[in-house]
């Protein structure tokens, strides 16, 4: 596949260089950012970006039915996965954690990932969406939650938590939103000025395709010397999608999950002057094995029921994975 980008109609191409190191983002150009959730890095420079809708592709789409997708969790197993964390979080060794399952399905037939990531744009449209194909990736975002925006020095980061398929939240939902907010806060303090590290929105309402969500901003001002890639060291991966305290959730999720990739990791661009980097959630991806793989998850507190925590799972993936039958 032609090596590609775009996000936010930054449309990028004329690959020149891949690189596995962070501190290339230090380097002068146009760089496209893939992270996983894990804190591996894919970071591409391209030589030529241009204002531009997404391109349209020559391919068309072949489905992939319902009955080929299969979960690294099944239903029982993810139950049983909640109710280990509400046992972690009665012991006191974490007050949330997000967890997550990943769908896969064989797609030999769909060698490009770019009529998905038109078919999203049209019926699941996101601030965030994103396509990329570099290397022996593909990803198709739709992305909804900035991770971090960079511009003069001033980083903002908007997480979510609290997903319903309508306006009234659960006071649990809240709690969580409260939970990370704090855990985002501390991660910018790292690298920011004493002080500027303010919530100029809290807990507020966003309608998103199919669902609803709960959404904060946090705003900071960088310390002297401090850059994106401090920044990215300081925030990884996004606490929305680990939970607190991060240390504890990361080990747990290591305990019980797969290793997540690019979902959940980190997808976006720099060019010097700005970055806008999202939350890898609601993504497709797609490697040489041409398989296709979606992730979806959960935030689990104590207040938590493992079978509507299911059902929140299936509520982020259903609009989406309907997408491929078409």
């Amino acid at each position: 596949m032609q090596p590609l980008f775009w996000m936010g109609n930054h449309l990028a191409s004329q690959l020149v260089e891949i690189s596995d190191e962070l501190n290339s983002l230090r380097k002068p150009g146009f760089w496209v950012v893939l992270g996983s959730f894990e804190g591996d890095w894919r970071l591409a420079r391209f030589a030529r970006v241009e204002q531009s809708n997404l391109p349209k592709s020559e391919l068309s789409w072949n489905s992939i039915s319902n009955e080929d997708w299969q979960s690294t969790l099944d239903k029982s197993a993810y139950c049983s996965y909640v109710e280990r964390i509400r046992e972690k979080i009665a012991a006191g060794e974490v007050y949330q954690v997000n967890a997550c399952r990943v769908l896969s399905a064989k797609n030999e037939s769909n060698p490009s990932l770019l009529p998905l990531a038109e078919k999203i744009l049209k019926e699941n449209p996101a601030e965030f969406a994103a396509y990329l194909s570099f290397g022996d990736i593909q990803v198709a975002s739709a992305s909804p939650e900035r991770f971090i925006s960079l511009k003069d020095g001033v980083a903002i980061s908007s997480p979510i938590k609290g997903t319903s398929a309508t306006e009234e939240f659960l006071e649990k939902d809240r709690a969580e939103n409260l939970m990370i907010v704090d855990l985002i806060r501390n991660d910018l303090s790292k690298v920011a000025k004493t002080g500027s590290v303010t919530t100029p929105r809290l807990l507020a309402t966003e309608a998103h395709p199919g669902l609803f969500h709960l959404v904060s901003d946090v705003r900071a001002e960088l310390s002297e010397g401090k850059d994106l890639v401090d920044l990215l060291l300081a925030m990884s991966p996004p606490g929305s999608v680990s939970g607190a305290p991060k240390s504890s959730a990361l080990k747990i999720i290591k305990e019980n999950e797969s290793p997540r990739g690019p979902y959940c990791g980190v997808i976006g661009f720099s060019d010097g002057n700005r970055a806008e980097l999202a939350v890898g959630i609601r993504i497709f991806w797609q490697g040489e094995d041409q398989i296709l793989r979606f992730g979806t998850g959960a935030g689990i507190t104590w207040g938590s029921d493992s079978e509507l925590e299911w059902e929140e799972t299936e509520l982020k993936a259903r609009k989406l994975i309907g997408l491929t039958r078409q």
